[in-house]
């Protein structure tokens, strides 16, 4: 009787506890909370504008001025004037033209000073035609090099001066011939031959 009466109240007092955990439905699983994400923005910083200027140097200036100099004073380029003459020297190539001035001299649109270094020699050997006839500060001279060094394309330049101051007068022949102005210098460089180091030069022999 009285272990009966202890089944009952034991079964009375588990249907009166209420369980109030939550079961999930997924056993295996453990849920966490996720923590407030950190919100990084992707988005690169916006980069400061750049203007890039560029800033001609005086040379370049001063080329520009003279190329529209030049042009301004040879309508129709070199090809159309009529005191002009053709130098050559080794493998150098100067047309030269021939304008009443002040005495200017222009090689490939640049002042003959800045061109040839301030060389004196490659200086005198473009004015020596002029000099020889008393001309120096009577003719503006433009001239168009190109092959060759700056030596031989100064000697060219002398060659085609003389020729242009021949379609100037005639009279000037005896004077230029005088001084050997005329006279194209054919001498080039020898060529390299089979065996040698150089046009003439052998290897050093050795008799053992």
């Amino acid at each position: 009787m009285s272990t009966i009466t202890l089944l009952s109240s034991l079964t009375s007092s588990l249907s009166s506890l209420s369980f109030s955990s939550q079961i999930s439905h997924k056993p295996n699983t453990l849920s966490f909370a996720r923590p407030n994400s950190l919100s990084l923005s992707t988005r690169t910083p916006p980069r400061p504008l750049t203007v890039l200027a560029t800033v001609a140097s005086p040379q370049e200036v001063e080329t520009a001025d003279l190329k529209k100099y030049v042009k301004s004073r040879l309508p129709g380029g070199f090809a159309a004037q009529t005191i002009i003459g053709t130098g050559r020297r080794k493998c150098a190539i100067a047309r030269v033209v021939l304008q009443e001035g002040t005495g200017k001299l222009i090689i490939n649109y640049r002042d003959a000073k800045e061109y040839l270094q301030g060389n004196p020699l490659w200086l005198q050997y473009v004015k020596v035609p002029l000099v020889a006839l008393g001309y120096e500060s009577n003719y503006d001279v433009f001239v168009k090099a190109h092959g060759g060094g700056l030596s031989g394309q100064a000697q060219a330049i002398s060659l085609g001066i003389a020729r242009a101051l021949l379609k100037v007068s005639e009279d000037h022949r005896v004077p230029l011939r005088r001084e050997g102005l005329l006279t194209r210098d054919s001498r080039v460089v020898e060529r390299k031959k089979v065996g040698l180091k150089k046009a003439r030069k052998a290897p050093q022999f050795s008799k053992r």
